[in-house]
């Protein structure tokens, strides 16, 4: 199972579908045009972070039950980046220190329970989309969806901001699994065939060395 992480506008979905086609394997989105929370929780923030975090998680843990049934799968969110998420959302004042401490609850004992494979109890690999903050605000005009933009609400940008600071902290840290990290300034996969080209041989190539270190080890 390879997941993406990245911030808002980073390509995940983008290059998830890219890795997919690839490999020749399914790939499992994050709900996000049929999501009825998701406005919500751009209008009103602190009433709906809670409900809109919880809705995520239950979605996600739906995706990776399917998913760890196949043999290969791509997932464009990795379930590891809730907490960041939802702390975020805390340090800005849109949940309590309770609401925190029930889903961080909840998260781990939903992590406890993954249906993990016989092989392997993580991913294989964790790929990062890194971005700038100019490039994922590009991105988030670009695609226009109206709840997402700071005419819309112009405290997003310290929302936005902050997270996209955050997800590199998220990176460094992350010790669960082998990870990539993509530079997405650099390689614009989206648009630049031969950035595509390039992108997808990194991944080949790390799942290529994680898999030749599993025969070894």
């Amino acid at each position: 199972m390879i997941v993406l992480a990245g911030t808002i506008g980073a390509g995940k979905s983008s290059l998830t579908q890219m890795i997919a086609d690839y490999l020749h394997c399914p790939a499992y989105y994050e709900e996000v045009e049929d999501n009825k929370v998701l406005p919500l929780f751009y209008a009103n923030p602190q009433q709906y972070a809670f409900l809109l975090q919880i809705y995520f998680l239950n979605k996600r843990f739906d995706s990776i039950k399917v998913a760890s049934s196949k043999e290969n799968a791509v997932l464009d969110r990795s379930i590891y980046e809730d907490s960041l998420l939802f702390g975020l959302n805390a340090d800005l004042g849109r949940a309590s220190k309770e609401e925190v401490r029930v889903y961080n609850s909840l998260l781990k004992n939903m992590m406890e329970e993954l249906p993990y494979t016989p092989y392997e109890k993580n991913p294989e690999l964790l790929i990062h989309i890194k971005v700038s903050f100019e490039t994922m605000m590009e991105r988030i005009i670009k695609r226009g969806r109206p709840f997402e933009q700071l005419e819309f609400d112009p405290s997003l940008r310290e929302y936005y901001y902050e997270l996209n600071q955050r997800y590199r902290a998220f990176y460094e840290n992350y010790e669960e699994s082998p990870k990539l990290e993509i530079d997405g300034d650099k390689y614009n996969f989206v648009e630049d065939a031969s950035a595509r080209a390039i992108v997808l041989q990194m991944v080949a190539d790390k799942l290529a060395e994680i898999r030749q270190e599993a025969k070894e080890a």
